[in-house]
C-alpha cells in the first residue's frame, strides 16, 4: 500500500492513545500497513488542496479546501457543520456526538464560514446534509 493518510495530529494523537469512543476502530488504527503524516492545524498538502484543523466534532478533526480552476474554492466542512442549518456559528446545536467543549464547536463552526466568505467558496459540501445532496454533482458528473 502506498497511500498516506494525512490526519492532523491531535486526531492521531488520541486515535492511536486508546480514547474510548474510538476504541472499536483501534485494531484499524493500528493496521500495519497504514503510513500516518500528521500535521497541525492549515496545511496546503498539494497545489489548490489545503487542508484546515476544524475540531469541534472530535478533536483534531479537519476539513478540506480545495480550490478548482472551473468552480472556485469549494469547502468540504465534513462534520465540523454537518448540515447547512448549522452553519451559524451562534445557533449551531450541539450533539451528544461533539467531543470537544462547545467553544471549540463554535469556533470551528466560524472557521469554516469565515475561510467561506475569504476564499469566496462557490460550495460548501456539508457532512450529513441530506437536503443538500441532491443538488451535489455525482459520477459521471465532477467539478472542475
Amino acid at each position: 500500500m502506498q497511500a498516506e493518510v494525512i490526519i492532523q495530529r491531535r486526531h492521531h494523537d488520541i486515535a492511536k492513545g486508546g480514547h474510548p469512543r474510538l476504541a472499536a476502530n483501534r485494531a484499524i488504527w493500528d493496521h500495519p500497513a497504514l503510513r500516518y503524516r500528521p500535521v497541525e492545524g492549515y496545511v496546503e498538502i498539494a497545489p489548490g488542496v489545503t487542508l484546515l484543523e476544524t475540531s469541534g466534532h472530535v478533536p483534531g478533526h479537519q476539513s478540506v479546501l480545495v480550490r478548482l480552476a472551473g468552480t472556485g474554492p469549494v469547502l468540504l466542512a465534513a462534520d465540523a457543520v454537518m448540515h447547512h442549518s448549522m452553519a451559524d456559528a451562534a445557533t449551531r446545536p450541539m450533539f451528544i456526538t461533539d467531543m470537544d467543549d462547545e467553544d471549540s464547536i463554535r469556533a470551528s463552526t466560524r472557521k469554516i464560514s469565515e475561510t467561506a466568505a475569504r476564499e469566496g467558496a462557490a460550495l460548501v459540501v456539508y457532512g450529513h446534509d441530506a437536503d443538500q445532496w441532491p443538488s451535489l454533482r455525482r459520477a459521471p458528473e465532477f467539478y472542475e
